[in-house]
């Protein structure tokens, strides 16, 4: 079976975590995950912000916030830029492997190498791909 590399839902919870980080993972209902990233999100802004966003916001609230927000410094913005990313293609790659699983689970048991994983042809005893040689119940009572 071949992967697919796009799929819609993994787009769009790419797409949710750069909203906010873990909102991807929500969405593919990959629970432990969304909260790691959440905590991944707090606790890098929480090491890169500076003091002056904590004073705005406990006196002006989220008004205050967003006016300090226009100044951070760009190590601020690229540190937060970076978990984003970094959450996108997490979520990206999380909806692509449920959607492989799935694909699987939906797909009849094919006769495949244990060891490279290609189709095998009942007739033979070996993997033509790699030469594993197979030993089924069927194989060593017909000897």
């Amino acid at each position: 079976m071949q992967r697919s590399w796009f799929t819609r839902r993994s787009l769009v919870a790419a797409i949710l975590a750069m909203v906010y980080p873990g909102l991807g993972h929500v969405y593919l209902r990959a629970w432990f995950r969304a909260i790691a990233w959440f905590g991944v999100a707090l606790i890098a802004a929480a090491m890169v912000l500076p003091e002056s966003a904590y004073t705005a916001f406990e006196t002006d609230g989220f008004s205050g916030l967003v006016a300090v927000s226009r100044t951070l410094p760009t190590e601020a913005v690229l540190s937060m830029l970076v978990v984003r990313v970094l959450n996108a293609i997490d979520a990206y790659l999380t909806g692509l492997q449920q959607a492989t699983k799935a694909a699987q689970a939906e797909a009849p048991e094919a006769n495949t190498c244990p060891e490279c994983g290609k189709e095998l042809d009942p007739e033979l005893d070996f993997c033509p791909w790699c030469t594993t040689r197979l030993e089924d119940a069927e194989n060593r009572s017909d000897r």
